[in-house]
C-alpha cells in the first residue's frame, strides 16, 4: 500500500448504501436469468416460503441469516454464477445504483482517500461494482469450492458486525492510518461496529433503528435517491 498517497479511508457498505439491492435478489437473479418466464414464476411461487423464514431468521440473527441464505447456492457450478455475476452488474445492479453514491466516493478520491466496499455480500458479486467505481479495495464474504462447485459455505465468518470493525481495524493498521479521521458509511444498525470505529460515521438512508441513534448520537444522516 502506498501510506504516504493516502490520507483516510472511507468504508463503504454495499447493499442499501451504494445501491438499493439485497443478497437475496441478486441470489434470485443469479438462480433464475436463464429461466424462461413460466419456469421462472413457479420457482419464485415455491421459493416464497423460504423468504418468510429467512426474514424471521434476519431478525434474530444476520450473521446466522447470511449462513443459512448462502447455502442456497450450494452444488451451483462456481465459474458460471461469476460469469453471470456480470451480467447481473450490467443488467440488474447498474441500475440500483444512488447516484449520490457515485458524487460521494469521487469526492473521496479528490481529498486522497482509500475507497474500500467492506460488505457481507459475495465477492464475485461485489467485484463488478468495485470496477464501476474505481474503488482500492474490496473485503467481502466468500463461498468455498470443491470440484468446480460451490459448497455453500463461507470461508470465512460472515462479514458482519463485529468482523465488519475487525476487518477495517487490520486494513487501516495495515496502511498506517487511525481510524479516528477515517469514514464509514451503512445503511444497517447491524453495521454499528463498523459507524461506531470511525471518527466519521455517516448513516445512509438509514433503517428506523440507525435513525434514531444517529440522530441521538448526532451522526451525519445521507438521504440518497433512487436513479430515475
Amino acid at each position: 500500500m502506498e501510506t504516504f498517497q493516502k490520507k483516510a479511508i472511507a468504508f463503504f457498505d454495499v447493499d442499501g448504501t451504494l445501491l438499493s439491492s439485497t443478497i437475496v435478489h441478486c441470489y434470485l437473479w443469479l438462480r433464475t436469468s436463464s429461466m424462461f418466464s413460466i419456469q421462472k414464476l413457479f420457482w419464485i411461487i415455491g421459493f416464497l416460503p423460504k423468504i418468510v423464514y429467512y426474514l424471521i431468521l434476519d431478525k434474530i440473527s444476520r450473521v446466522r441469516f447470511n449462513q443459512v441464505f448462502y447455502r442456497n447456492y450450494r452444488g451451483m457450478d462456481a465459474t458460471q454464477v461469476k460469469t453471470l455475476a456480470s451480467d447481473m452488474f450490467a443488467n440488474y445492479l447498474s441500475q440500483k445504483i444512488f447516484p449520490e453514491a457515485i458524487s460521494q466516493i469521487e469526492e473521496h478520491k479528490a481529498q486522497g482517500d482509500y475507497v474500500v466496499l467492506l460488505t457481507g455480500s459475495l465477492d464475485f458479486i461485489v467485484r463488478p461494482i468495485a470496477e464501476h467505481f474505481g474503488v482500492d479495495a474490496v473485503l467481502a464474504a466468500k463461498l468455498s469450492e470443491h470440484a468446480g462447485k460451490f459448497t455453500g459455505e463461507l470461508t470465512t465468518e460472515p462479514l458482519i458486525g463485529e468482523q465488519k470493525a475487525i476487518a477495517m481495524k487490520k486494513f487501516a493498521k495495515q496502511a498506517g492510518i487511525s481510524l479516528d479521521v477515517c469514514y464509514a458509511y451503512s445503511d444497517s444498525k447491524s453495521d454499528l461496529p463498523m459507524l461506531d470505529c470511525v471518527g466519521n460515521p455517516i448513516a445512509v438512508n438509514p433503517s428506523k433503528a440507525l435513525r434514531k441513534l444517529a440522530l441521538e448520537t448526532d451522526w451525519e444522516i445521507h438521504e440518497w435517491m433512487k436513479a430515475t
